[in-house]
């Protein structure tokens, strides 16, 4: 397959088309690569991706405080040169980003000015203005990445990428949203392109011809005043003249997030389309990125010549064996990426990298499974994510595993997390997971809800209960009448809705299940007693984004701040700013929240050894429910 063809950018030749795109990791203290940030790019390696590219890697501190890696130390060299070397142990290369910084993008304080090209708004402080650089200082920049390039070339690296793209410092350059300077760095594109084609140009000079050079831009922002593609072919024409060796093509910038970073509700190859056109406009290699993660549509669009390289960004977090795995004709067992965005979520809340959907990401020497004796039998009481994780993880341990599930399907609340059009890579999860389980050497029970009693018969060595949680029904008044369900019950299909939806609470499960009404309602309305939508969910702000703007298109109404107080004769009558409303309604949602059920748990704790897993735990998400199945029976 072309997904697995050699292929070479410039000197640098490459064992498939494939390429690890560039994320941030954990650093040490004075900016160097730390030992499980090599660790984490090692693992992928080993997994088959031909090129790492490593996250921004910052060539100066004149001007910006540490915001992500910074090389120039003695530290960072050798750090990176072993890196470097753990990389090329297992086949593949390496490739550092460069940075000159983030610009309006870096994270201050309310009262210290960050600098950009121009004196525009700071993106994090609206109102603040930056202090734009003087052509002393650009001149300082242009040599700092022509030195920090020939660093990356001294410490092994096989190349280096410029981080031109999402509106960091030197797509600001490069964009009229926030290039205003009328000097030779402004005006024309040819002027706005000047900053980013003399880095190319002290780059080339610091590592000599061959040395492969590519950069990352945007062609597209998708925002109003942001870069069109007419603008984003030009720029790919002048950094080819310049003596770019590829391109690597991004999409959006932070004020439209989620194009640049996707989420679960936006639909595959979704940058694809924009790589696609560059490509039909230069003779260098083009790099594509963006929810790529199925095998065969990366090899669609390599076979329809949109792109030469496909990128796995947050694929090789969730799995960092993708490669191996399409290899071995063995993608069904493909770990699928979420879409969650917990991993970026992670970095901006100041914690370690985490992944939903892989325990080991970023932690790949810390919790290992090692193996106990094979007589040791594990019952796990529940089929959602964390009692099949559970299963999933006895199982590789060794033990003789059991798993039970009332209903006569497994998944738990995934099914309805997983039910909307727009959330399948959470249905993809669910049935990797069913797929995994029933190919393992796990006794799955369905339709079986065990007693206590059972339970106590069977005499297992541990037992793990992952019985997950219960949709809250509020006592309202008429809640008991056949138009009005639980909104899981409409995201599963278990209950049909009419033309007129009204969803009581506006949390993440009520928005989605509006969504998923909007479909075919000619109305949805929801109705929350918070004075915002979304207020109790904690997730990253490109999923914010993405579902507001999803909620937007959908045309769904909220009516925030507002008490529901009885469904009477087909309408929901409602109390805001002291005053009853009604709507009409054919179909009322319940998203009102979730309970944990602990009941067999609360019966048998002090008679067996157990443990509390998921949402039977704490009604939380899908990282949660995952890792802590993983960790109860790792730890045992």
């Amino acid at each position: 397959m072309k997904l697995l063809e050699q292929t070479r950018i410039a000197s640098m030749k490459l064992r498939n088309r494939t390429y690890m795109a560039p994320m941030g990791t954990q650093t040490e203290p004075d900016g160097s690569f730390s030992d499980r940030s090599i660790r984490y790019y090692e693992e992928r390696a080993k997994g088959g991706f031909a090129l790492i590219i490593t996250g921004a890697n910052q060539v100066t501190m004149q001007y910006e405080a540490k915001a992500c890696n910074v090389i120039g130390t003695a530290k960072s060299l050798e750090q990176m040169s072993f890196l470097s070397r753990r990389v090329h142990n297992h086949g593949a290369k390496l490739c550092i980003q460069l940075t000159p910084g983030l610009g309006r993008m870096q994270f201050t304080t309310a009262d210290v000015r960050p600098y950009s090209v121009s004196e525009v708004d700071s993106f994090w402080f609206p109102g603040l203005k930056c202090k734009a650089f003087s052509k002393e200082d650009i001149q300082f920049l242009v040599q700092k990445m022509g030195e920090g390039a020939a660093f990356a070339k001294r410490a092994g690296a096989d190349a280096v990428e410029l981080h031109g793209y999402g509106g960091y410092l030197m797509d600001q350059f490069q964009s009229v949203l926030w290039n205003t300077r009328t000097d030779e760095y402004g005006g024309s594109l040819e002027n706005r392109m000047r900053f980013s084609v003399e880095c190319v140009k002290a780059i080339r000079q610091a590592v000599g011809p061959g040395f492969p050079i590519l950069y990352k831009f945007t062609p597209y922002h998708g925002v109003e005043g942001g870069r069109e593609i007419a603008e984003g072919i030009e720029m790919a024409k002048i950094l080819e003249q310049a003596g770019v060796d590829a391109l690597h093509v991004d999409v959006g910038c932070y004020e439209a997030w989620y194009k640049a970073i996707n989420t679960v509700y936006q639909p595959p190859m979704v940058q694809l389309p924009v790589a696609a056109e560059i490509k039909k406009h230069v003779g260098v290699p083009v790099l594509s990125q963006g929810k790529m993660q199925n095998p065969s549509d990366a090899e669609a669009a390599l076979l329809d010549g949109k792109a030469d390289m496909i990128g796995l960004g947050h694929m090789a977090i969730a799995d960092p064996y993708w490669v191996q795995k399409v290899k071995k004709n063995k993608t069904y067992d493909i770990t699928p990426c979420i879409g969650c965005n917990e991993c970026l979520y992670a970095g901006f809340s100041g914690k370690i990298l985490h992944c939903a959907v892989n325990p080991l990401a970023f932690a790949e020497d810390y919790y290992p499974l090692g193996p106990v004796d094979p007589a040791k039998r594990v019952l796990v009481v529940g089929g959602g994510p964390g009692g099949i994780t559970a299963a999933l993880t006895a199982s590789e341990r060794g033990m003789q595993v059991e798993l039970w599930e009332k209903r006569n399907v497994l998944g738990g609340l995934l099914l309805a997390a997983g039910g909307p059009v727009f959330k399948k890579d959470v249905k993809d999860y669910v049935d990797f997971l069913v797929g995994k389980l029933y190919r393992s050497n796990v006794k799955v029970s369905l339709m079986k809800d065990g007693s206590a009693e059972e339970i106590l018969r069977g005499n297992y060595d541990k037992v793990i209960f992952a019985t997950g949680a219960t949709p809250v029904m509020p006592p309202i008044k008429g809640i008991d009448q056949d138009w009005i369900c639980g909104a899981n019950d409409v995201l599963t299909a278990k209950k049909g809705y009419g033309r007129k939806v009204v969803v009581v609470g506006a949390g993440l499960v009520g928005c989605e299940t509006a969504c998923h009404c909007a479909q075919k309602a000619e109305s949805v309305t929801m109705i929350e007693m918070l004075p915002e939508i979304l207020m109790t969910t904690s997730h990253c702000k490109n999923n914010d984004q993405a579902l507001r703007q999803l909620l937007e298109d959908c045309k769904v109404e909220a009516i925030t701040s507002a008490k529901v107080l009885s469904f009477e004769n087909g309408t929901v009558v409602y109390e805001k700013d002291g005053k009853k409303h009604s709507i009409e309604a054919d179909t009322v949602a319940i998203a009102a929240g979730y309970k944990a059920n602990t009941t067999l748990y609360d019966q048998l704790s002090d008679k067996v050894d157990c443990a509390l897993v998921g949402d039977a735990e704490n009604p939380d998400n899908i990282l949660s429910a995952v890792h802590h199945g993983y960790h109860a029976v790792r730890c045992m």
